[in-house]
This record gives C-alpha cells, structure tokens and sequence, in this order.
C-alpha cells in the first residue's frame, strides 16, 4: 500500500467537541479540587519550605522541622501563607485542568487521525500539560512570591493582603515575576509528571482488561485505579520539579547574586549542589503524592456532579475507538 493509500484507509477522527459549559465545569473542577489540596497541605508546604531556606532546617525531617516550628513559632506558624495558597491555587487549579483538556484536544486534532493521535499519545500529553501549565503560572506566580515571601520571613505581613499590598509598594510588578522562570520550570515538570504519568498508569491498568470488565468495574475499583494512579503521579511531579522548587524558594527570599535570572539560578545551583538542590525531596514527595491523587479523585467527582463529559482519551487499548 502507497503512503496516499494508507493515508486514505486511515479512520476517520472523532473526539468530543466540548462546549463553552464543558470548559467552565472543567475549570470549576480543576479550581476546587486543587483549593482544597494545597490548602489542606498547608502545614507540610510550610515546614518544606522552611527546611529548603532556613539553616537550621535544613537536615531536619518532615516531622522534625514540625515540631522545631511548633515549639519556637507557635502551631499557627504552619498555616503561614495558607491566604495566598488558597487563592493562587483556585486560579492556577482551574486554569490547569481546563486549560489540559482543551490543548490535549487541539493537538489531538493537529494528528489528524486515529493512529497518529495514539501513537504520539505521550507527546500529546507533554504538550497539553506544558502549555496548559505555563497560563496557569501567569495566574498563579505573584500569589505564589507572596506566600513563599510570608513562609520564609517571619513577620513580613500578617496575611494575604498585607502581603500582597506590600510587595506591590515595595517591588512592583517585577517582584511578583521575579520567580516566573524558576516557577515554569518547577510547575512544567511538576503538571508533565502530574498528568502524563497519569494517564500512563491508567492506561497500564485499562490494557489488562477485557472492554465488558471495564464497563462494569465497581466504584471501589474505579477508586482503586485512580487512587494508585494519582500517587505514582505524584511521585514523578515531586521528583521531576524537586529542584527548581527549591531555586524557587531561595529566589522568592531574594539569595543569590545580581544578575541576570538565568545567571542566579546557574549560581543558586551551583552553591546548593546536588544533594541541596533535593533538600526536603522526602517531605514534598508525601505531600505532592496527597496531592495529585486527591486532585484527580475530587476533579472527577466535581466534573460528573456538574454533568460535563469525561475528558478525552486517547490510550492505546481503545485505539480502535477515539
């Protein structure tokens, strides 16, 4: 067969075509689910933090760094930040998970057909996610520099809008993007971790069954797949990101030479070493596991009650059926 030929017996392409409604049951979703994670990982957040920039942190374990907080600080020293935190990431959360299901569509669509879409499936998945992630981090870094701002200097506003209010007096527009790049490369790993390894892991456990086993896994199963899905997940984002989170929270603190942002972080890097460049890869590991499973599991049960469509899939074993 010439290639005009198999180019003709290829199968027509049919994904969903999602409404404006889809999109905003998407976003609200993606907006509560992430909220409520990072919110409620407020308190690891902090004390992960705080082993990355501060001194006498630094070998301290997840529990540890706890308890030395708590003992010096007060408990509500581990909810520092938890303002910015909960903002940020109900724009950031919904922009994320609305903006994927739409770019994984448009590349799907630029395949062209069936074959090519599921072939190409995992650079359809980098694409989405990455694009996807670098609008969301327009939304979410100025509230992110204010809580990494209120977590490492203690005393620096009593919340949210004092914060906020006061990096905007003091440094403006450029304070807030100051750690834009460190940002896109920590979240750009963090949401090619998040969303591909994914949709691997499920497409791993989909490939085992017969399409009759599948329309009838019980809700307990279903559970199961994504739960254990969520957490590898989540692994792979903390792992994948581990290093330009910690330059991140060294940028927002204001360490490093003058220069250039690529330049302070070539040089942020180069003081911090290897093994510093992973401090607190333990804590966050925990922390980003609880995460992106709990994220999956609340998007899917928000995006049902709100009646939208399941986003699309382009695994391997429903190759025949797009």
């Amino acid at each position: 067969m010439t290639d005009s030929q198999e180019k003709l017996a290829k199968k027509p392409f049919v994904i969903p075509q999602f409404t404006a409604k889809d999109y905003t049951s998407f976003f609200t979703a993606g907006a509560i689910c992430a909220t409520l994670t990072h919110g409620a990982m407020t308190p690891i957040d902090v004390v992960k933090t705080r082993i990355q920039v501060d001194p006498q942190l630094a070998r301290q374990s997840l529990l540890s760094g706890g308890k030395y907080i708590v003992k010096n600080e007060g408990a509500t020293a581990l909810l520092t930040g938890f303002g910015p935190t909960a903002v940020g990431y109900l724009v950031q959360g919904g922009g994320k998970f609305a903006g994927y299901e739409f770019w994984k569509k448009q590349f799907a669509q630029i395949a062209g057909d069936q074959e090519t879409a599921v072939k190409y499936r995992t650079a359809i998945y980098l694409g989405g996610a990455s694009v996807a992630e670098f609008f969301a981090d327009i939304l979410l870094t100025p509230l992110e520099a204010t809580r990494i701002r209120l977590v490492s200097q203690r005393g620096y506003a009593s919340g949210l809008v004092t914060g906020f209010a006061r990096m905007a007096r003091e440094e403006g527009l450029g304070g807030f993007y100051a750690g834009f790049l460190p940002i896109l490369c920590k979240q750009i790993p963090y949401a090619i971790g998040q969303f591909t390894v994914n949709e691997l892991c499920h497409e791993v456990a989909f490939r085992s069954m017969s399409e009759e086993t599948r329309r009838n896994l019980t809700g307990t199963s279903k559970f199961a797949i994504s739960l254990t899905s969520g957490v590898i997940a989540g692994f792979a984002a903390a792992i994948l990101s581990q290093p330009a989170d910690t330059l991140l929270s060294q940028i927002n603190k204001g360490h490093g030479p003058e220069g250039s942002m690529v330049y302070r972080l070539k040089e942020l890097a180069k003081q911090a070493g290897f093994r510093g460049l992973f401090a607190g890869l333990g804590p966050r590991m925990v922390m980003t596991a609880g995460l992106v499973s709990g994220q999956f599991l609340i998007y899917g049960v928000v995006r049902d009650a709100l009646g939208a469509p399941p986003g699309l899939e382009i695994h391997k074993e429903t190759s025949a059926k797009l």
